[in-house]
């Protein structure tokens, strides 16, 4: 059966996943980590719109806008699960209001191949802990999360621009590089304050850490190896050092 849910427009499978119990642990933990995914993609909304209108080409300017559309889509998804789940959509988003914001106070680009990479690097932290982090949530709201931070299209627009604009520039790939390394820093400082912060995280890393095969007794230290691991890739495909 579908059903709408009020005060987000989407539209969803109520028997689709399994749904925590209300009041339980893994209901609260469920609902902590759908805020941040919903909180996340409103502010790649903003980002994206402002992205849009900076943009120096008209077909970027379009196809920005585009993307921050589809942010919108995304974080109603994150919403309507939050409520069929039986949460407060609203209260779980406004948790995780000011959430990037001191990231991105100390690190304001310089040019627009620095706001690109810090969107694709930067931000792009953020969504690699959150699929690493849904590794622990039940199965219905993994489906979600993991199905929202499946989009990369404007990962792919990124990598485009900037691999080539650097492919001509040696001395702009040499600056990305050295942004590249600041951004990841300051990304890892956000999620080692969320560990800080908020428990439920913790535990949802810790279960999907001991759900996988071998895994380490101390999951933040495998959680941060692997967020690294996935940066590295991540400017290697700019053919930028990480």
């Amino acid at each position: 059966m579908t059903t709408t849910h009020a005060g987000t427009g989407a539209e969803t499978d109520s028997t689709a996943g399994d749904v925590p119990p209300t009041g339980s642990l893994e209901h609260a933990d469920a609902v902590e980590l759908l805020g941040l995914v919903a909180q996340l993609e409103h502010v790649a909304f903003a980002r994206l719109a402002a992205d849009s209108a900076l943009a120096p080409t008209i077909e970027q300017r379009l196809e920005l806008s585009r993307f921050a559309a589809a942010a919108v889509a995304r974080r109603d998804r994150v919403l309507a699960r939050i409520t069929e789940i039986g949460a407060d959509p609203v209260a779980a988003v406004r948790a995780y209001d000011a959430v990037l914001d001191d990231f991105d106070a100390r690190t304001p680009p310089g040019s627009w191949w620095e706001r690109l990479l810090k969107a694709y690097v930067g931000y792009g932290v953020a969504d690699d802990f959150c699929r690493l982090a849904a590794e622990g949530l039940d199965a219905g709201s993994r489906a979600v999360v993991l199905e929202v931070l499946d989009d990369a299209s404007h990962a792919e627009l990124a990598v485009a621009e900037l691999d080539a604009a650097g492919s001509a520039d040696g001395v702009l790939t040499a600056r990305l590089a050295l942004w590249g390394r600041r951004l990841v820093g300051e990304a890892l400082g956000v999620v080692q304050r969320l560990l800080v912060q908020r428990p439920a995280l913790v535990r949802l890393v810790a279960l999907g850490s001991a759900s996988q095969p071998d895994a380490p007794p101390n999951a933040p230290t495998k959680l941060f190896g692997e967020l690294t691991a996935q940066h590295t890739r991540r400017m290697a495909r700019l053919g930028l050092t990480a």
